[in-house]
């Protein structure tokens, strides 16, 4: 067996331990849970999986005042030790007017990395169908805060029952590296979501990607 396909193999397991455990967590109030699986895990456009599949799972919990705190792991392929990536977040969501906004902290990390983690500032906002957000580094290994800064902009329209379509355009701006755009269209059918996704860096082709997400 590939190492690859190891570590997916890997992944699935551990998803449906997590399942396991998540289902009977999501019966307390406030308390999500979430297990996926893509075609490719692309994040801002890059794959984070070297083209392969990711399995993930995901545990939050959200007050009545709109306070959230949540983790999300899965599998990833940079080509060196890596293997899996855990996040963990804090934010607050609320609706003022009709603009519903969202902003927090996150950490990305890499256990099996070498100086791969770091951490963000998030802050969105949405009216009706239209989403403007952006994400400012916060820290990591050898950057310094606001270094490197992604803005972007969505739109998700409901077609039909549970049928909802959307594009995606952002910027990733780097105080040291290339800035690139990235920019997706989807379409979302009960869970089940299949999207075209492309950026300007040189000799990216259009990667198509299907995913299905289970919430408990």
């Amino acid at each position: 067996m590939s190492m690859k396909l190891k570590l997916v193999t890997t992944a699935v397991v551990a998803a449906i331990a997590f399942t396991s455990t998540a289902t009977s967590a999501a019966g307390l109030e406030g308390v999500s849970s979430n297990v996926g699986v893509t075609s490719d895990y692309l994040w801002r456009g890059v794959s984070q999986t070297d083209g392969k599949p990711a399995v993930s799972g995901g545990l939050d919990y959200e007050a009545s005042n709109g306070l959230y705190i949540g983790s999300w792991v899965s599998n990833v392929d940079f080509g060196d030790d890596s293997s899996y990536e855990l996040d963990g977040y804090l934010g607050f969501s609320g609706e003022v007017s009709s603009v519903s906004y969202d902003a927090g902290y996150i950490y990305y990390a890499y256990p099996n990395g070498e100086d791969l983690d770091f951490g963000e500032l998030y802050a969105s906002a949405s009216l009706s169908y239209f989403t403007l957000g952006l994400a400012l580094l916060a820290h990591a290994d050898g950057a310094d805060f606001a270094d490197n800064n992604y803005y972007y902009a969505g739109a998700a329209f409901p077609v039909a029952d549970e049928l909802e379509i959307g594009a995606h355009v952002g910027t990733y701006v780097f105080d040291a590296g290339e800035d690139y755009i990235d920019y997706n269209i989807y379409a979302d059918y009960k869970g089940v979501n299949f999207m075209l996704s492309k950026t300007d860096l040189d000799n990216d082709d259009m990667k198509a990607v299907i995913s299905y997400a289970w919430s408990f």
